[in-house]
This record gives structure tokens, sequence and C-alpha cells, in this order.
């Protein structure tokens, strides 16, 4: 990893060839694979941008997205693959069969999976594009090109199928956007769509504020950890002018917001940390009135398991402690929403090294500090080894103070680089598959 960058850097999109073939051992009978070219992801690049941009215009929220999907069929009919619908969302689970399936040491044909998610967000867009959604829906989290970009990896590898030593899986999520869309799928059977479960399954996520073309990855924890604890606060109401006379919950929830800042820096590790945020804090209906409850939620981001558990066990018992020290009640759920996201330290390496490799070490970012975000594909990550990163697509001429970041009504995404991020999925999918078929 020496020759990978650890710090942010501006760079060009690469212009430079990609070999045509891959050699995946150095034995008289090594099978050669044809990976595709930055020529070849050149030539589907207008497609790319047409379908971006009408799935830009068309965003939709949930798990239930009938024109995305339609959208994602469209544009790959005619391909030689095995398509399947979910049953309890729209999602897509699409099958390349390799054309050099190889049984791996442990008997089985070698599997990759590579994940899009698909849904927008309830924001109303507010980028000026042509193309801009009018629903009060908005792709503000860059799916659109997540969706664009494993389409044209599809189409790129569907080329060089009869070389692929193994089977390609392609997970078209929806739901993403706090719907638990890839626990779902799991549960739905694509981490065995191939046959035997896939081997190692990666992901991109696009960054609207980050330099276009550069990519960002790091071993072990990637993203947070997120749990959310609801609190209702109660006490005894009465007039506002008499205080006294009854149990303020207003007071002592005010109380907790603080009091829970204060627990975090003196009880968790700050190189292991935990996030809070009270994000909810309702109560009261007349300024006179002090009311018999409040109500907070709190969000929790951790980013190991030892912090998450602990996290769990000790601030329930916390709240409960602190609110009864002034006499009131409290009722408090505390649920986890999804795991953290942790890269395998080797499928990580490879992720960055596939990178530089295709766009030269400049571009690829070995990312210090995990991010604290949340994302489910942390749910694929638990099961099977595998690496998540992320892909800079800020508009090219954008002065750095003018980026939003992502879920902002004015994240403006390129489309720039769609071709390249087609190409190193394509990459991730059909060099795994090399060194699988080999192990």
């Amino acid at each position: 990893m020496g020759s990978l960058l650890e710090t942010d850097t501006t760079s060009e999109l690469a212009s430079m060839d990609t070999a045509k073939t891959l050699t995946s051992s150095d034995s008289p009978e090594a099978l050669e694979i044809r990976l595709p070219t930055v020529e070849d992801a050149a030539d589907i690049a207008d497609g790319l941008v047409t379908l971006r941009r009408a799935l830009h215009e068309n965003a939709e929220i949930g798990l239930d997205l009938p024109a995305t999907q339609r959208l994602v069929l469209d544009a790959i009919e005619g391909l030689d693959v095995e398509v399947a619908k979910g049953n309890s969302l729209s999602s897509i689970v699409v099958v390349l069969r390799g054309g050099q399936r190889t049984k791996d040491s442990t008997g089985v044909v070698p599997a990759v999976l590579l994940r899009g998610d698909m849904d927008g967000l309830q924001v109303q867009e507010a980028t000026g594009f042509d193309f801009a959604a009018t629903s009060g829906r908005m792709h503000a989290c860059g799916h659109d090109l997540h969706t664009t970009g494993l389409v044209g990896a599809l189409k790129l590898l569907h080329r060089d199928r009869d070389s692929l030593p193994g089977d390609v899986v392609f997970m078209f999520q929806p739901g993403e956007e706090g719907y638990d869309g890839a626990g779902k799928m799991i549960d739905e059977g694509v981490l065995d769509a191939a046959g035997p479960r896939v081997k190692a399954a990666f992901g991109i996520h696009v960054s609207a504020d980050q330099d276009l073309g550069v990519a960002y990855c790091r071993r072990g924890s990637y993203m947070a950890a997120a749990s959310q604890m609801s609190i209702t606060v109660r006490g005894k109401g009465t007039h506002a002018s008499r205080p006294a006379t009854g149990k303020d919950p207003i007071q002592v929830g005010a109380m907790l917001v603080g009091q829970l800042q204060e627990y975090v820096t003196r009880r968790f590790d700050i190189f292991d940390p935990l996030v809070i945020t009270v994000g909810q804090f309702n109560g009261g209906t007349a300024p006179n009135v002090i009311p018999d409850f409040a109500e907070l939620v709190v969000s929790v981001r951790t980013f190991s398991d030892e912090a998450t558990s602990r996290a769990e066990a000790e601030l329930p018992q916390l709240v409960s402690e602190l609110v009864a020290a002034h006499g009131l009640e409290a009722e408090i759920e505390y649920k986890r929403l999804l795991p953290a996201t942790i890269n395998d330290d080797a499928e990580a390496d490879f992720f960055l090294e596939t990178f530089a490799d295709l766009f030269g070490p400049e571009r690829a970012v070995v990312r210090p500090n995990p991010l604290p975000g949340s994302e489910d594909f942390s749910r694929v990550l638990e099961q099977v080894p595998g690496a998540y990163g992320h892909f800079g697509v800020a508009l090219p001429n954008l002065p750095v103070e003018e980026r939003e970041a992502n879920h902002s009504p004015r994240a403006r995404h390129s489309d720039e680089g769609l071709a390249d991020h087609a190409l190193f999925l394509a990459h991730l999918a059909g060099r795994r598959l090399g060194s699988l078929s080999q192990e």
C-alpha cells in the first residue's frame, strides 16, 4: 500500500490504456481473462449518461421503485444473463455466468458480488440541473450513479463473459436510505443467487463534494454502526408559574442532552468513539404549561462491536438513573439499526490496488479514519469478505467552497466519472474471480 496516497488529492481523469488480458496464474494452464479497457468503457459512456439522467429525473424512495426497476430492466434487456426480481421489494438480481467456470479448491465455482443501491430521498431538488426531479424526491445521495455504474459494469463484463472463470452477481438494491434493503435482499437469497455463496463482495458510494475520479477506502472499520434510543420522560404537569407543584420533564430532558455528551467524553475511548446526537426533542403544548411528559430520540453511532454492545447496555441505564435522581420516570426503547461497515483487510487492499493499477496511484487514497455515516452494505460484509469505498464525483469546474455534500438539495454529482465507475467495478469482479479460481 506504500504507493497509495494517505491524504486527499486532485487529479485529472485517466486516459491510460488498460491491459486487455489478465493472467490468473504463472502456470502453463493459466486462464487468460479478458477484461474491459478504457476504450471499452468510453464506448458505452453516452448510454450511461442517458440512463443516469433518466434515473435522476424519476427518483423514487423506499423499497418500492417500479419506475427505477423498469429503467434498469430495459437497460439490460437482451443480455445473456439470469434475472430475478424481488418478492418483498423491487430489487433486481442478475447473475452473469462465466464461460471458463472453474472449480476452486473447495470444489465450487467462485462468484463475486457487486452492489448498487437505487433509491432516493424525500428532498426537494435545488441543483438547477435540466434533468432535475420535480416530484419532491431526489437522488441527493447519488444512487442514480450507483445504479448506472452497476449497469455499465454488467455490460462491460458481458462482452468478455466467455473468458470469466466464475460468476458475477449484480445486486440492484432498493431501500438503502433507512429501509434495510440489503438485509431484505439477503433474506431473499442474493448472496446465494449464483448457487454457492459468493466469495467476495464490493460496493462503491459516490461523493458530491470529493474530487472527480478519486477513490477512497481503508482496512477494517469504514463506516459506523447505527442505533437509536427513544426516551419518554414522564413527570407531572402543572402551571408554569408553580413548577414546584409538578415534575418538569422538559427540564430533565434538557439535562439529558448535556449529560449524554459528557458521558461520552468520559467513558468512551476517543480512538473507538461513540457519537451521540439528540435529533428530536418534543414536549409541551403551551408556554404556560409544564407537561406530563417529553420525548427524545437519540442517534447513536459506533465503530466497533465492543463499543456498540457497551452503548446498548450502558446508555439506557444512565438515562434511567439520571431521570430517577430527579424523581421522574423514563421509558426507554433501544434498538440497533445497522452494524458497522467493516472492510476485510485483504479486500480493502485489493480495492485500492485495482483502482491504482487502472487509473494511477495518485487517484487511490487510503482514508485515514472511518466515516460516521452508516450503510446497509454492512449486512453483506457481515457475511462475506469484501470492501466498500467512495468515489469522488464533484463537478469538475465547481470551486471546492461551492460543493455540497450528499443529502443536500443542492448536491450536484457529475456524470463524467460514470465510465470509470463502471470499468472499476468490472475489474474488481473480473480480477477477483481470476484470483479465486486459483485458490
